[in-house]
């Protein structure tokens, strides 16, 4: 996989990001490991390492908040095509009754992309409101837009149905389940060391353990679409296990194979082209990491702080990429690299062009 190497290093000589961590599962196992550059640059230096924890940001999405959905979907709480307001009945206002969960976990809800900044809004109490009185841009079910708000509401919905915080919930339900000691939302000091910094705030301080969003950071850390931290061998545990148990063989994965099937295959309107799992993507103007060669079967997300995790079952493989690219200016940009370690790895492991 020398190939893989060189688009490594060329993507830190060309400041698309100051470090990286790459992983490549094949067949059961981790075949590939990269570390390279930098952890941090300002205020001072450090060499990045394979331990590093990372801000997942929306890959909190994929990885925590739809899976933590689907359990409760498993236990009968609901019907995918239950309208919101069934069970947050403030979701109503502003004519979102027809806004199903299925809508919120395929982002076909017509809402608009995330709740607005402007407002010098702080707290989940008001994130709630926002969330709840959001008046929509196009009907349900009408077309794809990508929407923090959608998932904002999903971790409000977790935390009705279940009797717990999110962050809570998740822990035990998710994280807990398949060992992943190194992931969580609010990181505790001690981890702050090993954990990749992101930008500075509006205050000048750089966050680090800190979550990148904004939105995010005004809940205080924990919400729906972002506030996420993992390492690289958690995420490996992570793809690995979701792989197993989607394939039928043995894993501590904590849904059951039908439901990580239907999450994993096209979920959205009939005759929409955009082509959304159940918290994954499958086939949009987000799926660069696929690359070339990795069937349309296949399924990933990204997160914009500078992860990325695909996943193709037909092969058994995964490509999952940590940076911290927005460090320390926000002006890196990853994209190129993902969609070009993919096609790489994808050639590497001979996989027939999709």
């Amino acid at each position: 996989m020398a190939e893989i190497d060189h688009l490594l290093e060329q993507a830190i000589a060309t400041h698309a990001t100051p470090g990286v961590v790459c992983a490549i599962g094949h067949a059961g196992k981790v075949v590939y490991r990269s570390v390279r550059g930098q952890r941090a640059i300002a205020p001072v230096a450090e060499t990045m390492t394979w331990d590093t924890v990372f801000d997942m940001a929306s890959l909190t999405k994929a990885v925590i908040t739809a899976p933590c959905v689907m359990q409760l979907w498993e236990q009968g709480r609901f019907d995918l095509d239950d309208p919101v307001c069934r069970y947050l009945p403030h979701f109503a206002a502003a004519g979102k009754s027809g806004i199903t969960i299925r809508h919120l976990l395929t982002h076909y809800s017509g809402l608009q992309p995330d709740l607005g900044l402007t407002d010098k809004w702080h707290g989940r109490d008001a994130a709630f409101r926002l969330a709840m009185n959001t008046v929509p841009d196009h009907p349900p079910g009408s077309r794809f837009v990508y929407s923090d708000i959608n998932f904002i509401t999903l971790g409000f919905l977790v935390e009705k149905l279940s009797g717990m915080t999110l962050d809570t919930y998740a822990t035990r339900y998710i994280l807990a389940p398949l060992g992943m000691r190194m992931s969580r939302f609010l990181p505790p000091e001690t981890w702050r060391a090993q954990i990749a910094p992101t930008q500075f705030d509006d205050d000048g301080h750089m966050l680090r353990g800190q979550v990148h969003d904004p939105s995010a950071r005004r809940m205080g850390g924990v919400a729906g679409h972002a506030g996420l931290f993992s390492t690289a061998d958690d995420m490996c545990v992570y793809a690995q296990a979701l792989l197993d148990r989607r394939a039928g063989r043995p894993s501590a994965f904590p849904l059951q194979t039908r439901t990580l099937v239907m999450m994993t295959t096209p979920q959205q309107p009939q005759g929409q082209t955009d082509l959304r799992g159940l918290g994954w993507d499958i086939s949009t103007h987000y799926s660069s990491p696929r690359g070339d060669r990795f069937p349309m079967n296949s399924f990933g997300h990204t997160g914009f702080t500078g992860t990325s995790l695909w996943l193709d079952p037909d092969s058994d493989t995964y490509v999952l990429i940590l940076t911290n690219r927005v460090h320390p200016d926000g002006r890196g940009n990853v994209i190129r690299l993902r969609h070009d370690v993919a096609t790489a790895a994808a050639i590497a492991l001979s996989i027939p062009r999709a």
